[in-house]
């Protein structure tokens, strides 16, 4: 194959100084035993750093079959993968886990994408390997060490966007053979105040009034510190540190009729989150022990009128959460046909949950432990097997044992054709809040359990020019015992054990590369999906409308596309995202608020890079919502017209040796062959 970067387009602080035609090779390899007959998505680099002012939500929505439901810009951003609801989609950071003890989910908008550098999706079976309840998937998130870092480096990105505002990025890393050090700052700040075409109100004359977003102003730090060390034997040594201090309006509802100094809503966290790892490893086998602690204050307000000219607090609901993590793990690759892989894990959570006006809240802890074991085989040439198997516990209770099993064929080496199955159990103990939310948690709930089927279908070859690589995947689910929270004659809501949810669809993901010559370079990344997720339960009362339907909020169909086109050092990027209807009530009724319009989002990029003795210089323009599109993810939840970004990346140039990456057992990145 001809190595040369295509399609790619320079990065922010990495972009080549030249384009290099190497001779031709070949390259032949073995297919890895570690992700045996799995349906995976690797998220690059380049995706993850495209733009300073992405969070993990935009990434996923922009570049994987994952639906984000978003409720506004600054807001909080939920994932649902295949069907399922968002405490269905385990996500872990370097090996802790995110997901909240008290709800179950994770808010991506949470995680900027500059403060990860590696990132995989394990879709429905494939993420038993990664962790229990994964009923849609997993997310693993990771920071790792640079390769070939010697010396100092430092990058800083400024942003100034519409709606005032402003984006500040800043890293600086030091590195050695045996040491390296990095820490990231990120700072975004917003007034937020976009102006809206609100079509759930009229004027007099029948038009429609054009508002501003109200008490959506927003502001978050981030700080992340990194650590590595090599030391002797091959031992390696990390810790990751992890501060994040946020302060967010709630936005109004555009069926909202107050002023903005009328009510005020906001939301306040403070969290910390610590992780230290010890890694030995050699051509064989790899340990593996980590250890971290994750606390989170989090504080809800709501201020209102109460017959006074001042607002006066009426809410106050504030929660803490702590939890301690550890984890043994131990891969041992007997020969090029088996690999066995075991790890034992648990998670201390206790949560202090309370509204001090409603003096209702509940302090609860509660352990959680999970064994795990997989072995993979491959018995001849292309012919490949692997099962896992996972025991969870949670308090005084044991889930059922989880199995998966995995297989794959290489059914056309020269074109990379692979063939692969899957099947899984599965299942998800209650969150916190699901068994002592006070009014209304039910502490007799059952774990949430289903069966995954998944069968594929991947390629990937070079001919000439064209790089390419595709899959196709279908998948079917029976989730029973979906834990739903119901409204009662008491006047709360509480949940229980309603749902019987079938859910299956087909996916397809693909990535072209064409190397157009004289330093052109073009890449297409594609996403198409087909997700049905009905309810089959039975009905809850005689006026029960839900059953046979799709689930509130899912769309059926999804797609999105990224194109980079790139020449010398400027690079063209553009994306578009589709959701298909999504209904706002369980009976898909069709009338005005009952169901969302389709939406259709376009955004466009340019950006040109500067090199010279001194460092690297990168700006870059970028245009949301290109055609203007009036849209909504959430139902009255407004969401902004066309809008813009400035964005300037500074990376002055050290005197620093370079050293191969991976180069000699005293690297900071060697790892155990895969085999």
């Amino acid at each position: 194959m001809t190595l040369a970067a295509i399609g790619a387009g320079p990065l922010q602080g990495q972009a080549p100084k030249r384009l290099v035609q190497l001779q031709e090779v070949s390259v032949t390899g073995k297919r890895p035993l570690t992700d045996v007959g799995t349906t995976k998505t690797n998220l690059d680099t380049l995706t993850l750093r495209e733009t300073v002012v992405n969070s993990m939500a935009d990434v996923l929505s922009q570049n994987t079959p994952i639906f984000i439901k978003s409720y506004g810009r600054g807001s909080l951003a939920t994932a649902s993968f295949r069907g399922t609801s968002p405490s269905h989609t385990q996500v872990l950071w370097n090996g802790l886990k995110l997901n909240s003890p008290t709800l179950g989910m994770v808010d991506f908008s949470m995680i900027p994408s500059f403060f990860i550098d590696r990132g995989s999706l394990y879709h429905g079976a494939s993420s038993v390997g990664v962790s229990g309840g994964g009923l849609g998937g997993a997310v693993a998130l990771d920071t790792k060490p640079t390769q070939g870092l010697d010396g100092i480096k430092l990058n800083f990105i400024q942003g100034i966007s519409s709606f005032n505002t402003y984006d500040e990025f800043l890293r600086v890393q030091y590195g050695s053979p045996k040491f390296q050090s990095s820490t990231r700052f990120y700072y975004a700040n917003a007034k937020n105040d976009f102006p809206y075409v609100n079509f759930n109100k009229r004027n007099e004359d029948g038009t429609y009034p054009t508002e501003r977003n109200k008490n959506g102003s927003y502001r978050d730090l981030h700080l992340l510190q990194e650590l590595y060390w090599q030391g002797r034997n091959n031992n390696k040594y990390g810790f990751t540190g992890w501060f994040l201090d946020s302060r967010r309006g709630v936005p109004m509802l555009n069926v909202n009729y107050r002023e903005e100094d009328q009510s005020k809503n906001q939301q306040d966290e403070t969290t910390v989150r610590l992780v230290g790892t010890w890694d030995r490893y050699n051509d064989l086998w790899k340990l593996s022990a980590k250890a971290g602690y994750s606390y989170s204050n989090m504080l809800y307000t709501y201020k209102g009128e109460n017959g006074t000219e001042e607002l006066v607090e009426m809410i106050h609901s504030l929660s803490r959460i702590h939890t301690g993590y550890a984890q043994f793990s131990a891969d041992w690759y007997l020969s090029p046909k088996w690999m066995f892989k075991a790890n034992a894990s648990v998670n201390l959570n206790a949560v202090n949950s309370y509204d001090k006006y409603d003096k209702t809240g509940y302090d609860k802890q509660r352990a959680e432990a999970s064994l795990f074991a997989t072995a993979k085989y491959r018995p001849a040439k292309g012919l490949s097997f692997a099962a896992d198997l996972r025991a969870e516990s949670y308090g005084q209770h044991l889930t059922p044992l989880i199995p998966a099993f995995f297989a794959e064929y290489v059914l056309w080496p020269q074109a990379g054709l692979v063939v692969k199955a899957s099947v899984a159990r599965n299942f998800r103990y209650p969150s916190l809040n699901d068994l002592y939310f006070l009014p209304g948690g039910n502490d007799s709930l059952r774990c949430e359990r289903g069966f995954t089927y998944d069968g594929g279908i991947e390629t990937g070859f070079e001919a000439g020019r064209f790089t390419f690589r595709g899959e196709a995947t279908v998948y079917n689910s029976k989730i029973k015992d979906w834990i739903l929270w119901l409204p009662t004659a008491k006047g709360y809501w509480t949940p229980s054990n309603v749902k019987q949810v079938h859910s299956y669809g087909f996916e397809l993901r693909g990535r072209l590369s064409v190397d157009l010559g004289r330093q052109w370079g073009i890449r297409f990344d594609g996403n198409w999906a087909k997700t049905r997720s009905i309810n089959q339960g039975e009905p809850q009362s005689w006026a029960d409308q839900s059953i046979g339907k799709q689930l509130v909020y899912i769309p059926e169909y999804s797609s999105s596309v990224t194109g980079r086109l790139s020449w010398k050092r400027f690079t063209l990027l553009y994306k578009y995202n589709h959701y298909s209807e999504r209904y706002t009530t369980s009976s898909n009724d069709s009338g005005r608020l009952g169901v969302l319009k389709p939406y259709y989002m376009n955004d466009a990029s340019l950006e040109k890079v500067f090199i010279s003795r001194a460092g690297e210089l990168s700006l870059k323009f970028s245009v949301y919502n290109l055609f203007n599109e009036k849209y909504v993810s959430v139902l009255s939840r407004p969401m902004p017209g066309r809008n813009y970004g400035f964005f300037l990346s500074i990376t002055p140039h050290w005197k620093t040796r370079k050293t191969a990456p991976g180069s000699g057992s005293d690297s900071l990145t060697g790892t155990v062959s895969s085999r």
